[in-house]
């Protein structure tokens, strides 16, 4: 097995690309030598997407790039899509192996076995009866770590094929978890980003919390800083909040997943809140941490969104303090209750409020780096050389950007935050 080249390509969330990075230190330990997707390899693997038609499309060209660098590699499909679109994929002529998402992690096996060659052949079991846990952490830039915590969704929002293709919400125990942080940090890692489908969920095999959890965390030893991802607004409290605001490690740092203003749009999404309940978490992390960034999904275009409910996200969000947004457009994915909703919004006018909701994100990300100039925080610098620049982030998650320093890599540097430049970062001159 020696001196076999392996290449992994990664779309959709960060869980994906955590997962991406265990199975690759695997194939590591099973003697291949990991090489850029771009390169020429043996074995081409495609860690796939089907959040969005376009994730799919995405997937689909990066499986015939694979198999056009090298004619005679084998392309090896794992993740999602396999997990939901195993018959679409097995008709591909480029597609050697398909590896749904519980059986991804035994990907090795399957590769030293060699019993696909000359046929395409499936690992696809069903999902919806795992009860299966496999940590992971992501390893790539050596300074920030995404920590898996927590796989699966139980909540079924209309428009989205996650627990589809994921299965029920489910993690590791806390001692469990704990193990797996600080193997991250033996690792060198200074940062844990807390990662998974619906991390507030947490604990529910094992009768234990997502408070418990972060309580937890917070004493262990060797871990520098942790950022929490994602979390569902119902699902974080004003505890969970009190807590990160009085600890050394936890980041002043939320996204928090809105997905519409209106409550009309929010009923036919089948979310679990009220936009109120959205706008109470919003004031209670400010008013413990006034200085936190706080980050909002929102998809535009659903299905019933009228302009009269568009107008009511734009004035929801517009009177709300967050820092940025993230805009979906809603794309229809098959075999969603949302796919039979009546009231299709036109491209054209998905494109329209798309552009709005940007333009109001771009003026709360510069009103949110304006309030912190001349303030000083700690940097954590990551290791790219991006045109003789290095980047890190503040806890709050402003970036900051210097001039390439090797000694700054993987360092937590006290930084005074002077005007934003041109490209709306600030910039770090050492004195």
């Amino acid at each position: 097995m020696s001196n076999k080249r392996i290449a992994f390509q990664t779309f959709g969330c960060k869980l994906n690309f955590a997962e991406t990075s265990t199975i690759a230190r695997q194939m590591k330990e099973e003697g291949y030598e990991v090489v850029g997707h771009k390169e020429e390899a043996e074995v081409y693997v495609i860690n796939s997407c089907v959040v969005t038609g376009n994730a799919e499309k995405k997937c689909k060209a990066a499986i015939r790039q694979a198999k056009r660098r090298n004619p005679d590699a084998k392309v090896a499909v794992i993740g999602c899509f396999s997990q939901m679109g195993e018959e679409e994929l097995s008709k591909m002529d480029e597609v050697d192996l398909i590896v749904g998402n519980e059986e991804k992690f035994m990907l090795k096996d399957y590769l030293k076995n060699e019993i696909y060659t000359g046929a395409c052949h499936s690992y696809v079991g069903d999902i919806n009866k795992s009860d299966v846990f496999i940590p992971s952490w992501s390893s790539g830039d050596r300074t920030r770590s995404f920590l898996k915590i927590q796989d699966g969704c139980d909540y079924f929002c209309t428009y989205c094929t996650i627990p589809f293709a994921r299965g029920r919400s489910r993690s590791a125990s806390i001692a469990d978890t704990i193990l797996t942080a600080k193997e991250v940090a033996s690792a060198g890692m200074r940062e844990i980003i807390l990662t998974g489908v619906n991390i507030g969920d947490f604990g529910k095999q094992h009768e234990e919390s997502f408070f418990d959890l972060i309580k937890a965390l917070d004493k262990v030893e060797g871990i520098d800083r942790i950022r929490i991802s994602s979390i569902e607004p119902e699902l974080l409290n004003e505890e969970m909040i009190m807590l990160m605001a009085s600890s050394e490690k936890f980041l002043p740092h939320f996204h928090i997943p809105l997905q519409s203003g209106s409550d009309k749009i929010l009923d036919l999404m089948k979310r679990k809140y009220k936009r109120e309940v959205f706008a109470q978490r919003i004031s209670e992390v400010k008013k413990h941490m006034p200085h936190a960034c706080v980050a909002a999904d929102v998809i535009i275009g659903f299905p019933g969104e009228t302009e009269e409910d568009f107008q009511d996200t734009y004035d929801f969000i517009e009177g709300l303090d967050i820092s940025y947004m993230h805009v979906f457009t809603y794309s229809e994915r098959p075999g969603t209750k949302a796919a039979s909703l009546s009231g299709k919004v036109i491209n054209k006018e998905k494109r329209e409020r798309s552009r709005i909701l940007h333009k109001l994100s771009e003026q709360k990300k510069t009103a949110f780096y304006r309030e912190h100039i001349g303030s000083t925080r700690l940097v954590l610098f990551e290791s790219d050389n991006l045109g003789g620049y290095m980047h890190g982030f503040t806890g709050n998650y402003l970036k900051v950007k210097t001039l390439f320093r090797e000694k700054f890599i993987n360092k937590i540097v006290s930084v005074q935050l002077d005007e934003p430049g041109d490209d709306g970062n600030f910039l770090y001159t050492p004195k």
